[in-house]
């Protein structure tokens, strides 16, 4: 018999796949939505900037702010903080839940202040030393953009501990519109710094990313948590234990900066060897691939968190590799699907979304080449968001960190060679590389966590829907191809034809077979 402290799959497990599927569709919801105003966001950047020196500048401008966030785990902030809420919830001690949260959201708030002050006289140098290919002009301007920009990681550190709380409750409705305003931020700054411009700066982008985080990462998130309870505690607030747990947790993610951190920045920092536009083209790429890894992976990967550290706090560790090998096959069905539409696709997805204004039929070409090369990693990408929180929720830290780290020092060679050998593209190829390593890396590790038997249905899975994805993609290709060749090649409609005929064949062949649909229930 089992123990009593792990009761198995029976009684638990509809219930439980059932509140995670509700939970996974308004993340995925509220993500789409988040992805597609990111997408805008860069449309209207691409219309007014281009994809030039100019834009070059502006994306380099979040090289420190974001650096120093992920120094503050501020991109894993309520991923360490979700399972020290969840375990006070689960013994009834509210109370002592709300005085964790607040001493350790002090500590935080007066280390970011501190460490964001003290960066703000080292900002050119860096960016000198990271981008050698800026001229010292360029420098200049992304060392003031940056200046602009750097303060939101204040905004972003509050907001990701009061979106902890709400995941920690199993609330996500308020906690997905904070990147739905932050994105609507940044395009009102924008349209708002090029009104009356001949030229139009990135100014306007720039101040749109302090407002947004204000108002939609801290102010909204605040009143999420406090609708789910949030309040001053009683009592002292000094020396709580659940200060140096969370640095605990929190500590592998601030040393070990992954290869899932490293990899953008990666990419600009060699794009910069490459003629005006190579970051450019790199960011817009990088962004158009994310876009299905966000609705299907992440969502689905912070909608499991909390119901994942819910069973290990409840001692449910069996039932919990069962609810992770569920969650990797649907990633594995959709994620096989996204990528062979998105490489079949790339050339009219990225006209359609991209091609207007100071971006030409140029950049459309350069850009949707590492689109291609991006979208092959789709699939790992998507399973890595599920195996790392598998660890994150069993408060093993440091095995995603110290995997992603040696991944990292094998990257560099990989990025360097690519690029000598393909250019631009050949650094989309080198990231797919990388995020293959080091997800192939994570699962040999946790299948020797949990016990092997849970990788078999994945396995079967992936190799079940791996042939109709190639054939899907093929199809799309060439009924795109059709297409376009029917109507004017650079008009909007024959892209907006071949994106609707090519998602209709992927979606017709990948999903249609019923193995398939059985494992989307």
């Amino acid at each position: 018999m089992p123990a009593v402290s792990d009761p198995g799959p029976v009684l638990q497990r509809p219930g439980l796949y059932r509140a995670m599927g509700i939970a996974a569709l308004i993340v995925a919801g509220g993500t789409l939505l988040s992805r597609v105003l990111g997408l805008l966001r860069q449309v209207v950047f691409a219309w007014l900037l281009g994809a030039g020196a100019t834009g070059d500048v502006y994306f380099v401008a979040f090289l420190i702010p974001d650096f120093l966030g992920y120094l503050l785990a501020g991109a894993y902030m309520a991923i360490t903080l979700i399972p020290i809420l969840t375990r006070r919830f689960a013994a009834g001690d509210e109370e002592d839940a709300w005085r964790a949260f607040w001493s350790i959201s002090r500590v935080l708030l007066v280390g970011s202040v501190v460490l964001l002050a003290a960066a703000m006289p080292f900002i050119s140098p860096v960016l000198r030393a990271v981008e050698p290919g800026f001229s010292d002009a360029q420098i200049a301007e992304a060392t003031r953009l940056t200046r602009i920009v750097l303060p939101a990681q204040v905004f972003f550190i509050l907001g990701q501990l009061f979106t902890a709380v709400q995941f920690a409750r199993e609330r996500f409705v308020v906690a997905t519109l904070g990147p739905i305003v932050y994105n609507l931020g940044i395009i009102l700054g924008g349209i708002i710094g090029a009104l009356g411009r001949e030229q139009p700066s990135a100014d306007g982008f720039a101040w749109g990313v302090l407002g947004g985080a204000f108002v939609g990462i801290f102010l909204l998130q605040w009143w999420g948590a406090r609708r789910c309870g949030l309040k001053w505690p009683t009592g002292s607030l000094r020396r709580h234990p659940a200060v140096r747990r969370y640095f605990a947790l929190a500590l592998p993610l601030m040393l070990g900066q992954s290869l899932v951190v490293l990899d953008e920045q990666l990419g600009r920092t060699f794009g910069s060897l490459i003629e005006d536009g190579g970051v450019s083209w790199l960011t817009f790429g990088r962004q158009t691939m994310l876009v299905p890894v966000g609705v299907i992976a992440q969502a689905a990967g912070v909608a499991a968190y909390p119901f994942l550290a819910r069973l290990i706090a409840e001692g449910k560790h069996r039932e919990m590799a069962e609810a992770v090998s569920r969650a990797l096959r649907y990633i594995v069905v959709l994620s096989l699907a996204a990528a062979a539409a998105l490489m079949a696709l790339s050339v009219p997805a990225v006209r359609l979304l991209y091609e207007r204004g100071s971006f030409d039929a140029a950049d459309t070409i350069a850009t949707a080449g590492t689109v291609v090369f991006f979208a092959l990693g789709i699939p790992m990408w998507g399973l890595q968001q599920i195996l790392a929180r598998g660890f994150y929720a069993r408060e093993e830290m440091w095995t995603p960190v110290i995997v992603g780290t040696l991944a990292t020092a094998a990257a560099v060679p990989i990025y360097w060679g690519l690029y000598e050998a393909m250019g631009v593209n050949g650094l989309a190829l080198a990231s797919t590389v990388a995020i293959t390593l080091y997800t192939a890396a994570l699962a040999a590790l946790w299948y020797r966590r949990t016990g092997g038997e849970h990788a078999r249905p994945v396995a079967v899975t992936s190799l079940r829907n791996l042939p109709l994805a190639a054939a899907a993609g093929f199809g799309a290709w060439a009924a795109a191809d059709w297409v376009m060749g029917r109507f004017p090649l650079q008009g909007e409609l024959s892209s907006l034809a071949a994106l609707a005929v090519g998602g209709v064949i992927v979606l017709a062949v990948t999903l249609a077979p019923p193995w398939v649909r059985r494992e989307l229930r």
